[in-house]
C-alpha cells in the first residue's frame, strides 16, 4: 500500500506527497495533461517539441541543467499520445532547487527564435533518424493512419510529418504553451525524504503565484467502430519481411483493459508465450514476434508484430498467427497459465514500486487518470480476471472486421 497526501493550490495545481524516509533522495515529478492527441492536425509534434523546449531555459533561468547538476540532481522527460512528464531526482536537502527550476519553466519558457531553431533542428533530426531512415521506421506511421480515421492517435508523438515541426512558428509555440502548460492542467508529485508540511510551504512559495490557465476542455472525436478489415502492403529496403497486425481495444479506464493486458502476456510476453513457443521455436516461421499494447487513455491498439524467417511466405505466417488467435477464442485458457501471467504482473508491479522515482511517476499517472489511489487497487482488478473473461474478450477483439494488417515486405 503506497501512502500519500494530496492538496490543491488555489491556481488548480494538484500536489501529491509520498514520504519515504529510507532514502536520502527526493523526486519531483510533474505531469502535464497534454499529449499528441491534443494537437491541431495541421500542427502535429508540438507536445514532443515541448519536451525539448522545456530544457532550453525559462523566464529567469537561462540554463536548466547547470544549477540542477550543482545540486547533485538529474532529470529527464517523456511524451506520449496522452501526457507529458518531467522528473527530477536529487538529494532531499537540495529539494528547493527542483521547486525553483520546475516552477520557473511552468511560469514561462524563455521563448526565442534561437531556442526554437535549435530544438526544431534536434527534433527534425530525430524524425529523420528514427522514422525516415531507419529500417521499418515508418511502420507505425502507416499503421496509425490505417487503424484510425478521425481520432488524433492517427499520428505519432513525433508528429504526422516532418514539415509540421520544420514550419513551427514562435507564436504557435507560445499559444500551445499557455494553453496546456498551466498549473490547473498539471500534477506535481513530491516523493522521498520529505514531509507534507514542508512540501506545502515550498509548493505555495514557488507555484502559488503562477496564474491558472483557462480551463481546457478536451473535445476529441471518438474513433467509430471499425466495420471492415483494412490491409496494406509496403515494399522497402529492409532485411526481412515483417507482419504488423492491430485490433482496437478498450480504453485505459475500462475494466476490460485488465483482461486485454493479461491477454497480451499470454500471447506474447517472453519465451514461454504462445506466439513465441509455436511460431518461433516450433514452426520456425518468425525470427521474433511480440504482442503488446500502448495502454492509451482512449481506445488503443492491441498489437502483434513479427519479423519472418527469410523465405517464409507472409500469407503462411499470418495464417499461423490467426490459428493461435482462433484457439484462444475457442478453448478456455487453463488456470495455471492465467495464474502465471497474473503472478508476473504482480511481480512487475512490486519491482517497479521499489524505486521512489517509479512510485512518484505512478502516483502522478494515476492522479491523471482521476485518482492516485487507483495505484493501490489495480492488482485486485488483475486478480479478478477469469478464464471466461479472456475467452469473451478474445472473441470481441479478434473480429476480422476489427483488424488492421500491414505486410512490410523486403525489396531484396
Amino acid at each position: 500500500m503506497i501512502q500519500f497526501d494530496r492538496f490543491i493550490l488555489p491556481n488548480g495545481l494538484r500536489v501529491i506527497v509520498h514520504q519515504d524516509l529510507s532514502t536520502p533522495m527526493a523526486v519531483i515529478d510533474v505531469i502535464y495533461d497534454v499529449g499528441s492527441r491534443d494537437e491541431d492536425p495541421e500542427r502535429t509534434g508540438f507536445a514532443h517539441l515541448f519536451e525539448h523546449l522545456m530544457f532550453g531555459g525559462s523566464k529567469n533561468i537561462k540554463e536548466y541543467d547547470e544549477p540542477l547538476q550543482m545540486a547533485g540532481g538529474e532529470n529527464n522527460a517523456y511524451t506520449t499520445n496522452d501526457l507529458t512528464n518531467y522528473y527530477i531526482q536529487l538529494p532531499a536537502e537540495n529539494i528547493e532547487t527542483a521547486f525553483w527550476l520546475e516552477s520557473d519553466r511552468m511560469l514561462s519558457l524563455a521563448f526565442s527564435e534561437k531556442s526554437l531553431n535549435v530544438q526544431r533542428k534536434v527534433v527534425s533530426e530525430e524524425f529523420k533518424e528514427h522514422y525516415l531512415n531507419k529500417p521499418y521506421g515508418d511502420a507505425w506511421h502507416k499503421m496509425r493512419e490505417l487503424a484510425y480515421t478521425i481520432h488524433p492517435y492517427r499520428w505519432m508523438t513525433i508528429g504526422k510529418e516532418l514539415s509540421h515541426i520544420e514550419n513551427a512558428k514562435l507564436q504557435d509555440v507560445k499559444n500551445f504553451f499557455f494553453k496546456h502548460y498551466r498549473p490547473n492542467n498539471a500534477i506535481l508529485v513530491v516523493a522521498g525524504n520529505v514531509n507534507t508540511a514542508q512540501v506545502k510551504t515550498l509548493a505555495e512559495k514557488w507555484f502559488g503565484d503562477i496564474p491558472a490557465g483557462e480551463s481546457y476542455k478536451r473535445n476529441i472525436n471518438a474513433e467509430p467502430e471499425q466495420k471492415i478489415a483494412r490491409r496494406q502492403e509496403v515494399y522497402a529496403d529492409v532485411p526481412l519481411d515483417a507482419l504488423y497486425k492491430t485490433w482496437h481495444m478498450p480504453a485505459r479506464l475500462d475494466d476490460r483493459y485488465y483482461i486485454t493486458d493479461l491477454l497480451t502476456d499470454i500471447l506474447g510476453s517472453g519465451g514461454s508465450s504462445r506466439l513465441y513457443q509455436t511460431l518461433v521455436k516450433e514452426k520456425k516461421l518468425f525470427s521474433n514476434i511480440d504482442c503488446y499494447h500502448f495502454g492509451n487513455l482512449d481506445k488503443g491498439l492491441f498489437t502483434i508484430e513479427g519479423k519472418l524467417v527469410k523465405g517464409v511466405p507472409i500469407q503462411q505466417a499470418e495464417a499461423a498467427v490467426d490459428e493461435i488467435l482462433l484457439q484462444i477464442q475457442n478453448e478456455p485458457v487453463m488456470e495455471i497459465e492465467l495464474q502465471k501471467v497474473k503472478n508476473r504482473t504482480e511481480s512487475t508491479m512490486a519491482f517497479e514500486d521499489m524505486s521512489v522515482m517509479n512510485r512518484a511517476n505512478s502516483l502522478a499517472y494515476y492522479e491523471l487518470l482521476g485518482d492516485a489511489g487507483l495505484m493501490n487497487r489495480e492488482l485486485e482488478k488483475y486478480h479478478a480476471v477469469t478464464s471466461d473473461d479472456i475467452k469473451k474478450e478474445s472473441i470481441e477483439i479478434f473480429k476480422e472486421s476489427n483488424s488492421n494488417t500491414i505486410y512490410y515486405l523486403s525489396n531484396n
